[in-house]
């Protein structure tokens, strides 16, 4: 049964989906392509690393930090999803009455429980983080993970609203936690005096995390997907 806040917001949305298939095409174009999710945070990492002013090296330490919040934050929204109860996306809970927009997909994401969003947790990590470095950056970083990354995943049934609000809160408190750690541990500023020490191999490993972020996480999702498949399957054998 779904909470009246859950029902309010998708009803609304579902409301206008299988009118126009230029519109339903369109948000779904943007919801799968890469270039429109993950690069707006891997474009303002660098922007935010390679910015020069006497905060640089202070702004280096957030972004650090950042991207350890980022991680953590898929880490626990995935571990949620996959040892709470199973929650069944909209567009495939019979109770919700979805109507599917044109080129929806039914079996999209099937067999992975919607609760919490490991989009929103990860991406409103980073956007917490660009907070901590500029205001218009985290402003304009907040409003790309609303309304670019959460918003059409609603509107094609992919997550309910509670699932981005938690996976929002998820990222902040990761992105807050991560900031506070590093305030009070030399670890930030000691990766720094690694990566001038070792700038191929620290720009190498930095490119490969910055890449995980324009594919929204993808490959690492999957992995952790399948990590949990293995440990509950092994959990439930007999021995």
């Amino acid at each position: 049964m779904l909470n009246p806040f859950d029902a309010g917001i998708i009803s609304f949305l579902n409301g206008l989906a299988h009118r126009s298939g230029i519109f339903d095409a369109l948000i779904r174009f943007v919801s799968e392509n890469h270039l429109f999710k993950g690069a707006v945070p891997g474009g303002l990492f660098w922007w935010g690393w390679f910015r020069k002013d006497q905060l640089t090296p202070k702004n280096r330490e957030l972004l650090l930090s950042g991207l350890f919040a980022g991680l953590l934050a898929l880490v626990v929204a995935r571990g949620l999803a996959e040892t709470l109860p199973f929650r069944e996306r909209p567009l495939q809970n019979p109770a919700v009455h979805f109507q599917l927009p044109y080129e929806g997909v039914q079996t999209t994401l099937i067999g992975w429980s919607s609760f919490p969003s490991d989009h929103a947790a990860v991406f409103f990590a980073l956007a917490t983080t660009f907070c901590f470095i500029s205001r218009t950056a985290g402003i304009l970083a907040l409003c790309h993970a609303f309304f670019i990354v959460c918003l059409p995943r609603i509107y094609l049934g992919y997550h309910y609203p509670t699932d981005i609000l938690v996976g929002a809160i998820v990222g902040i408190g990761a992105a807050c936690l991560s900031q506070r750690l590093a305030l009070r541990t030399a670890a930030p500023r000691r990766s720094l005096e690694w990566i001038d020490r070792q700038p191929s191999i620290s720009y190498a490993l930095l490119f490969l995390v910055t890449f995980q972020i324009a594919i929204s996480f993808d490959s690492v999702r999957q992995f952790a997907h399948f990590v949990f498949a293995v440990w509950r399957a092994g959990s439930a054998a007999p021995h």
